[in-house]
């Protein structure tokens, strides 16, 4: 459970759809990136910026985002922490 998450420039993606943050620097993902843009599945939200990385969901799309994979990767980690601490304190309350 990760909630929303921010990619960067006023944009938010799901976390519970994402299944890879990686970076677009290898040619096997720059294939990927192009069956994704032949398919309609490719999602530029870089506002014309250097992609600095590919955001992988479940449904086959592939986000592109001009943060880099760790910060995306830190805010993930963020949120899940924030989601656990307000069940946590729910938890407590119900028992």
């Amino acid at each position: 459970m990760y909630g929303l998450i921010n990619i960067g420039l006023g944009n938010i993606v799901v976390g519970d759809r994402v299944i890879a943050i990686v970076s677009p620097t290898s040619q096997p993902l720059k294939r990927l990136k192009e069956i994704a843009e032949q398919q309609g599945k490719l999602l530029e939200v870089n506002h014309g910026r250097k992609t600095r990385a590919f955001i992988i969901t479940d449904s086959g799309h592939i986000i592109a985002s001009a943060i880099q994979p760790e910060t995306i990767t830190n805010r993930f980690l963020q949120n899940y922490y924030d989601i656990e601490k307000v069940l946590d304190k729910i938890r407590k309350e119900v028992l």
